[in-house]
């Protein structure tokens, strides 16, 4: 973890792109303190917030769609088979199958708030042949909201920022998760008038 704050320390926007694309797709990267860390550096004047926000958000979503794409074109059997080369485990694979089939398309709204759901959700939903567009609607909205949630908390925290981070990221979690199950609850309360009229 350490030699990604480094990266971004030394080599700015770029490294940026970089650490949280790698880390959307499923490489061991702590996305949320890398994000905690580039609001903090925003905090500090040493990156400016507009641009580390557009690295960060280019990043996720560039993850999530080469995670899309690897589902889409290779399939889940695939990854089944050969998931053990990029860390792939079964149990990580079932339980992200059980959150997206609940909650389909807008699963894609929280999983970047959930380590472990959310490198395999656009995979599952590639094999599962979501359309582009509508996978490019949710997944690019939550990429954009995770990335500027955690930014703004580092920014927010400044030199607190490391204390702060594993009770923020809890948190966050917590409050999105409560979230979408008010708006999933207030669907199902307008799909039920409208099935009564």
């Amino acid at each position: 973890m350490e030699t990604g704050l480094h990266w971004i320390d030394r080599y700015g926007y770029g490294a940026i792109f970089v650490l949280l694309m790698l880390g959307i797709v499923g490489l061991p990267v702590s996305d949320e303190t890398i994000l905690m860390f580039v609001g903090y550096l925003s905090f500090k004047g040493t990156l400016q917030l507009e641009p580390a926000a557009a690295s960060a958000f280019f990043g996720s979503a560039t993850g999530i769609s080469f995670s899309y794409a690897i589902g889409r074109f290779i399939g889940l059997p695939a990854l089944l088979k050969f998931g053990h080369l990029i860390y792939l485990r079964p149990e990580h694979l079932a339980k992200t199958q059980q959150w997206v089939e609940r909650w389909g398309k807008y699963s894609l709204l929280v999983a970047y708030f959930i380590p472990g759901v959310r490198h395999f959700a656009a995979v599952i939903l590639g094999a599962s042949l979501l359309r582009p567009t509508e996978f490019a609607k949710f997944a690019y909205t939550g990429a954009l909201v995770w990335s500027v949630s955690f930014i703004g908390l580092g920014y927010l925290a400044g030199e607190e920022w490391t204390q702060l981070s594993p009770l923020l990221h809890r948190t966050v979690t917590v409050v999105m998760l409560l979230v979408l199950c008010m708006l999933a609850m207030a669907l199902a309360v307008i799909l039920m008038r409208r099935t009564h009229r």
